[in-house]
């Protein structure tokens, strides 16, 4: 076990938007030291700048391990990098903090936690909801509504520059729906607690910015074996609608709750990292009637007072890296569910594909 005197040492390669998120919440945390900044470009650069110009930069992964011999590594790269970073990781002795999805195919993904379950270190996957306490009162605010449940969600980003840039090197290797998709696919089964048992999809490609055979705009729908069902909408890319592109809502026989994000589902607010994850207040509806069959009780409003921003999501995200690591928890059952819910969107993927029901039995 690691010793709560000794910092751990961590490596970050990736240095983008989220992975400078993640570095500065190792720089700000105690317990943690970054012993290490790795990327191609010039973000390295940029966000030594921010942290204070006090980290060695590296061009590539290999120097710097040997470089730098760290404890763990945090992996913010392009998925299609994921399972070859993790591994050697791994293979050199590190605990791995690595940002969703897990690897840009299923067989990857359970390399990658192969891997790890061999070296014998924790794997944790940056699902950054399950992280939020909003999301974990919605969720379970879903388990007062009965079954089955209906889960409606989207999240559509029209986006520009450095934004739409961004997109389009992750539809060189994903499609939103694996991207983005994952995380509300996790939270469905957390709500339901209940085996998919079927996906379809459809898909479109709007734009020959993205390679042939991708799409920046899918639908996918899930069959729960409880009889829920569930659908969630992605698209990216300057052509996208702004309008209804934040919806997560549920509801059940006994009634419904959603979020009502009156800034973050604003005007202007699709691209914007900061607020994917507001919550701002939960609209809970009971379906409850009276002898004349009119609502017994009125809508309750739930506002939520610990509404943590990006950064500190990701500040929330490490702490419990770092516990996991200093404990020794067991992260099983957090692996088995990061691979599950990539695989239910690959198989989205070959719906889309083949204009067919996937069957997940």
């Amino acid at each position: 076990m690691q010793s709560q005197s000794k910092a751990l040492r961590i490596l970050v390669v990736g240095c983008g938007n989220m992975g400078a998120s993640h570095a500065m919440a190792y720089h700000t945390t105690d317990g943690f030291q970054i012993c290490g900044l790795v990327s191609r470009g010039k973000s390295k650069e940029l966000l030594n700048a921010r942290l204070g110009n006090q980290y060695a930069l590296f061009d590539d992964m290999d120097t710097a391990m040997k470089a730098t011999q760290p404890d763990a590594v945090c992996i913010s790269t392009y998925p299609d990098t994921h399972e070859s970073f993790a591994i050697k990781a791994f293979e050199s002795g590190c605990h791995v903090f690595i940002e969703k999805p897990v690897a840009a195919s299923v067989v990857a993904a359970e390399n990658v936690v192969t891997a790890a379950n061999k070296a014998g270190k924790k794997l944790v996957v940056g699902y950054i909801l399950r992280h939020h306490p909003s999301w974990e009162r919605f969720i379970e605010l879903t388990r007062q509504l009965g079954k089955p449940l209906v889960m409606r969600m989207n999240l559509n980003q029209q986006s520009d520059g450095a934004m739409w840039t961004l997109h389009r090197n992750l539809m060189n290797s994903l499609s939103p729906i694996v991207d983005c998709g994952v995380h509300y696919i996790d939270v469905m089964c957390q709500m339901t607690r209940s085996k998919p048992v079927a996906v379809h999809a459809i898909g479109a490609r709007l734009t020959e910015a993205i390679p042939a055979g991708n799409y920046n705009y899918g639908q996918l729908q899930i069959k729960f074996e409880d009889g829920s069902v569930g659908w969630y909408e992605a698209g990216w890319g300057p052509m996208i609608s702004e309008t209804a592109f934040f919806v997560k809502d549920v509801f059940g026989p006994k009634g419904s709750v959603s979020i009502v994000a009156k800034e973050a589902g604003g005007t202007g607010k699709s691209s914007s990292i900061e607020a994917h994850t507001k919550t701002e207040s939960l609209r809970f509806h009971h379906a409850d009637l009276d002898e004349n069959e009119k609502f017994l009780k009125p809508d309750e409003w739930i506002n939520l007072e610990d509404e943590p921003d990006h950064q500190e999501l990701c500040n929330r995200e490490q702490r419990y890296f770092l516990k996991a690591i200093l404990e020794n928890t067991d992260l099983s059952a957090h692996a088995e569910d990061a691979v599950n819910s990539l695989r239910i969107a690959f198989a989205c993927d070959e719906s889309i594909k083949t204009g067919q029901v996937v069957s997940l039995l």
